[in-house]
């Protein structure tokens, strides 16, 4: 882990914040206004302040993962409701129970790249939640590695799984922050079946690969039954709204050992779009 501890001759402010909890109770110091502006959670989360909020969990995270060492990251998005194969029977409809062999296959895939990757490359890092989150980030502690979760606050009740490393398992409120960080590291996308949260991380990356703003990495969809269903890529490129070549920028796989010799044999990895196809 690196040391990123500065050393400075000014009084550092955290010893402020600890003093300033033990100010003489007065009607002065009872007032909002005495508090440290940064120490200050009221303050912080005025409407005034979202630029503040949008840099500190943008920065929050990457200076804890810098410190952890992580160099780069295997993403794994998915659908929360699918579930365990000895769980399926409590799925909600006859299709979640049968895309329960995606958890397996989730499960495979981190384990597989967990132990063939170095400790600080090829992280896997999940949204941290239940389903296929929670197969990837319990695939990596089998296989003895530690893994990321990018968890989010939503209106119900909810915690991260029990497999994402303590250390490495943060908390959002911006999608957008939480989006970047999910790609900022990353060396490879997988997308397993889910729903609108899945499709919009899915159609983002995408679409940052397809307009240049990204490097190309290896993208693979497990599941070509179930996204075809959803979504008629063919019918995008005939129409022209996406070139044909846009339908190369991924690929469809079933298994994690054959997601794992399409990552080990991806062609153009790297590689950054000068120009879009079909403009």
């Amino acid at each position: 882990m690196k040391d990123h501890t500065r050393r400075h001759p000014l009084r550092d402010s955290s010893q402020d914040r600890k003093e300033a909890v033990e100010v003489p109770d007065t009607p002065q110091t009872r007032s909002p206004a005495y508090a440290l502006a940064f120490a200050d959670p009221d303050f912080l989360c005025r409407d005034e302040l979202r630029p503040v909020r949008l840099q500190l969990e943008l920065l929050k995270p990457e200076l804890m993962l810098d410190e952890q060492g992580i160099e780069s990251t295997i993403v794994m998005f998915g659908g929360a409701r699918i579930p365990s194969p000895e769980n399926k029977g409590a799925a909600r409809t006859k299709t979640l129970a049968d895309l329960s062999k995606y958890y397996d296959e989730a499960r495979k895939f981190a384990k597989l790249m967990t132990e063939t990757g170095e400790p600080h490359e090829n992280v896997i890092v999940t949204g941290g939640g239940p389903g296929v989150m929670e197969a990837g980030n319990l695939g990596a502690l089998e296989a003895g590695g530690k893994s990321i979760g990018l968890n989010i606050v939503l209106p119900h009740e909810q915690a991260p799984n029990e497999y994402v490393t303590p250390e490495l398992c943060f908390n959002f409120h911006y999608f957008a922050i939480r989006k970047m960080h999910f790609l900022m590291r990353a060396k490879a996308i997988t997308v397993f079946p889910g729903g609108f949260g899945t499709l919009d991380e899915t159609f983002e990356a995408l679409t940052l690969i397809q307009t240049g703003r990204m490097e190309r990495v290896p993208f693979l969809l497990f599941g070509r039954a179930f996204w075809e269903s959803i979504i008629n890529w063919d019918a995008l490129s005939e129409a022209g709204t996406i070139s044909a070549d846009d339908l190369e920028l991924f690929r469809f796989v079933e298994t994690a050992e054959e997601a794992v010799d399409a990552l080990n044999n991806w062609e153009g990895a790297g590689e950054k779009r000068g120009v879009i196809p079909g403009r």
